[in-house]
């Protein structure tokens, strides 16, 4: 597939190109279009305050790129799985995830993944394209519209694809979903499998946002045979990327461990694992493993995850177990695919996990008795 769909969403343009289109309008009719699309969460055909030649001539350049293909509710109706299909045909997957006052979306970046972990359903099916900016933001927007009484608190891009492989768009898409969605940078994650030249480029922007390495091994034999980008981007690689981010920002990286039964689960596992957080500065988020159709291994039991958390403690790390949720519609962590399963509307899988948490239930500074993520 091309790198570019056929259509352009509406919030794909920035405010200069949107004060192009609106050549000869007058100058408020740009903070009346830009309010309705992020205040109000409406296409510009839906915009009532708007002209109606305007709104087709808008509607005929620029119509939403997401369609919906099937929607999939956990049993406790409390995660939603969207599948998208794409004006191109890329299909994408979206994760709503609610809790009693607030709401996080997990979104896709990318249709597919190039990255090719193994145990990822995302990158057993391998990568189409990046999306656009709109593509991204039309799902915090769906995301919107879907959380009745609540707030949509967080956005976290742990969704289908590599986000910093599609790095501009992502810079752009995190730019406006602070600024314009109104959703603070401390309430935003971005996951990566270790892309360190844009990991080394995402600690100079000057945002808040937080970042997650999928880390899953301590040692270069394992990582690579569990996320081949290793081979570009070893571990000693990795921790300097996450100590620059902490320096610039004053954040913590999170990393993240899929937790493998007999794989990455042993004393050695952890021994390695919290020299690596040590040395990192960062904390780790254990994620028991979910099934995938091509991966043969099982997750860890209970029983070895709690040795696992109390070794890392032991050996002064700070540690947290991700609650996976949506795992009975496939949409928790690893579970992304975007494709049609025989028996149900979609089985899909995500590049570093739909099943994550909020935000806010990382450790974080401001949240007095909690231990400190800075």
């Amino acid at each position: 597939m091309t790198d570019v769909p056929p259509t352009d969403s509406p919030w794909t343009p920035d405010r200069v190109a949107y004060r192009q289109l609106l050549a000869g309008q007058p100058a408020y009719r740009l903070d009346q279009l830009w309010q309705g699309l992020y205040s109000h969460d409406k296409p510009p055909e839906d915009q009532t305050n708007l002209p109606k030649a305007l709104k087709a001539s808008l509607a005929e350049r620029l119509a939403p790129a997401l369609e919906l293909a099937a929607e999939q509710l956990s049993d406790d109706g409390q995660t939603i799985k969207w599948l998208w299909n794409l004006p191109d045909q890329a299909r994408i997957e979206t994760v709503l995830m609610h809790y009693p006052d607030r709401s996080t979306v997990c979104v896709s970046s990318q249709a597919g993944c190039a990255m090719g972990c193994g145990f990822c359903a995302t990158g057993q099916a391998g990568y189409d394209r990046n999306l656009t900016v709109g593509e991204i933001l039309e799902q915090v927007v769906a995301a919107r519209r879907a959380t009745g009484e609540r707030r949509l608190a967080n956005v976290v891009f742990m969704g289908m694809g590599e986000p910093l492989a599609n790095y501009d768009r992502l810079i752009e898409s995190l730019h406006r979903i602070v600024a314009d969605f109104g959703i603070g940078a401390r309430h935003v994650a971005v996951s990566t499998v270790g892309l360190v030249p844009q990991m080394l480029r995402f600690a100079e922007e000057g945002l808040q946002v937080g970042l997650a390495l999928s880390l899953h091994a301590a040692n270069d034999d394992l990582r690579t045979e569990l996320v081949p980008i290793n081979r570009h981007h070893p571990i000693d690689e990795l921790v300097a990327a996450c100590q620059l981010f902490r320096e610039r920002t004053g954040r913590r990286v999170s990393l993240e461990w899929a937790m493998i039964d007999g794989v990455n689960d042993r004393p050695s596992d952890a021994a390695e694992l919290a020299a690596v957080a040590r040395a990192a500065a960062a904390h780790v988020n254990l994620i028991p493993l979910n099934p995938t159709p091509g991966w043969p291994t099982v997750g860890s039991p209970p029983d070895r995850i709690e040795s696992f958390v109390v070794e890392l403690r032991r050996r002064g790390v700070n540690v947290t177990v991700r609650a996976n949720r949506g795992t009975d519609i496939d949409a928790a962590c690893g579970q992304l695919a975007a494709a049609r399963s025989p028996g149900g509307p979609t089985s899909v899988t995500i590049s570093t996990g739909a099943g994550a948490p909020d935000v806010t239930d990382q450790p974080r500074p401001d949240r007095p008795g909690e231990n400190r993520a800075d």
